[in-house]
């Protein structure tokens, strides 16, 4: 197949492309500068369009991942907004551009997050389950509308909702450093479920996603098992041999933290992959303290 992938440079980008080139598939980028020409690489501005838009004539897929990196102390009015416009300006940018194709990609990839759900306790969620309420709840359900109107076209739109990954780098490389310090510890009371995925796994799910024509809509990228905060950082920090004492209060992480706290750090979000498991797809690590002493080694 021939595919076209946007955020190509990011942590999950750097970790799908290799994985598909080695599946035999013929990967094109999406760039916002090249030093060189290059056949694989097409020219893009995310919240204009694409230098070159023919060169989309023919392809098979396309998988968006691009967007502003979410990580930050606080949230700003202008860091909220470049979150915003970074994944919903450039989807409708991308599904422009499909539309006016004689010859589109069969397939749209898009990426979302279990953050359209908000804080939701105990509940356990599926892709049946409503939106929640919240600024991240908010942004995925625009940033999946953004690429519903492709169906007119006859495309088939999945909209990829990722857990936390876990793997060599990202969120987990950022998680290391205190725990293996022992200053590792809970977040509020440490009862708020948290969603996770291997990147192993993930790539093989994103293959079992493109073979398989009955996916279609939002798929949960997350393990059969998801974890509170406590059990995940009791896990961590056996595997480690550190202690896990230095918990933080909620009160002091919304001091620190703001609107971030209550959104990402504190948010309790039980997804389950009902609709990957459904279809034949199966985890190689479906429980966390196997996922962490893989990738720990």
């Amino acid at each position: 197949m021939k595919i076209l992938i946007s955020g190509s440079s990011g942590f999950l980008g750097a970790g799908l492309i290799p994985h598909l080139e080695s599946a035999g598939h013929r990967i094109f980028r999406l760039v916002r500068r090249s030093d060189e020409k290059s056949d694989t690489e097409i020219l893009w501005d995310p919240g204009r369009g694409i230098e070159d838009p023919e060169r989309l004539e023919g392809l098979d897929a396309l998988i968006h991942l691009s967007g502003e990196n979410i990580a930050a102390l606080r949230w700003t009015d202008e860091k909220k907004r470049k979150i915003r416009e970074s994944r919903v300006k450039s989807t409708q940018v991308l599904a422009q551009t499909l539309l006016g194709l004689s010859r589109p990609p069969r397939l749209f990839l898009g990426a979302s997050a279990i953050g359209f759900y908000g804080h939701r306790g105990e509940e356990i969620l599926t892709e049946k389950s409503a939106s929640g309420s919240g600024f991240l709840a908010e942004v995925c359900r625009d940033w999946e509308a953004a690429s519903e109107s492709l169906r007119t076209k006859g495309l088939r739109v999945v909209h990829l909702r990722f857990g936390m990954i876990l793997g060599d780098g990202g969120p987990l490389a950022k998680m290391l450093p205190p725990f293996r310090l022992g200053l590792g510890g809970v977040l509020g009371d440490g009862r708020q479920y948290m969603s996770w995925i291997t990147m192993e796994d993930l790539l093989g799910a994103v293959d079992h996603v493109i073979k398989n024509d009955s996916l279609d809509g939002p798929v949960n990228f997350v393990s059969p098992h998801p974890v509170t905060n406590a059990e995940f950082t009791k896990t961590l920090g056996r595997l480690l041999k550190r202690p896990t004492l230095f918990g933080m209060p909620a009160a002091v992480a919304r001091l620190l933290f703001g609107e971030v706290a209550d959104e990402m750090l504190l948010a309790s979000v039980r997804a389950v992959p009902e609709r990957l498991e459904k279809s034949g797809f199966v985890f190689r690590y479906p429980g966390l303290e196997g996922a962490l002493k893989a990738i720990l080694g």
